[in-house]
């Protein structure tokens, strides 16, 4: 039988506070940084599904929603949601708080790529994902799509990586 996980097995959360040093010239917080949040959280995700080593593959979308202010709490969610061979899809929602009114919402979403790796750097097999809420089933049905799609995008980038030049301007 294959082996299996649910996508509650490796649910990862994450809260931070937004400091003066994480936020912008327009005063809300640093893509960069929220992005650098996103991949932490989803690799914990990632290694919780499978139990060994994963490497980030992709960062497959990243859409900001909503700023996130000086006065706000930032939390992400991640689980995976969809897995192939040795690739596992995660997904990461980022939830805004205003600390002082309690207003929640929905600031950023994300989907990322990871692949399991064993202690020599190859590929290992990934258990297979199973989703139960509803959220989990409908972010589980759309991904053999978003796989495809990033075939594709993959694809098409290696083609395009052979026009690009290697030389620096100021050699």
């Amino acid at each position: 039988m294959e082996q299996q996980r649910f996508v509650k097995e490796s649910r990862s959360y994450k809260t931070s506070r937004v400091f003066p040093v994480d936020v912008n010239n327009n005063n809300t917080l640093f893509g960069g940084k929220l992005m650098a949040y996103i991949d932490d959280i989803a690799s914990i995700a990632a290694s919780k599904h499978c139990r060994c080593s994963v490497v980030t593959a992709s960062t497959d979308s990243v859409d900001f929603l909503l700023p996130i202010n000086p006065s706000d709490a930032v939390s992400l969610e991640s689980f995976v949601t969809w897995t192939g061979t040795s690739s596992m899809e995660v997904f990461v929602k980022v939830v805004t708080e205003d600390l002082k009114t309690g207003e929640r919402a929905i600031a950023a979403t994300s989907f990322l790529t990871f692949v399991a790796m064993d202690s020599n750097r190859k590929t290992v097999k990934v258990p297979a994902v199973v989703p139960e809420t509803e959220e989990e089933r409908q972010l589980h049905e759309t991904g053999f799509k978003r796989a495809e799609m990033r075939k594709y995008r993959r694809e098409e980038s290696k083609k395009f990586a052979h026009f690009l030049i290697t030389k620096f301007p100021w050699e």
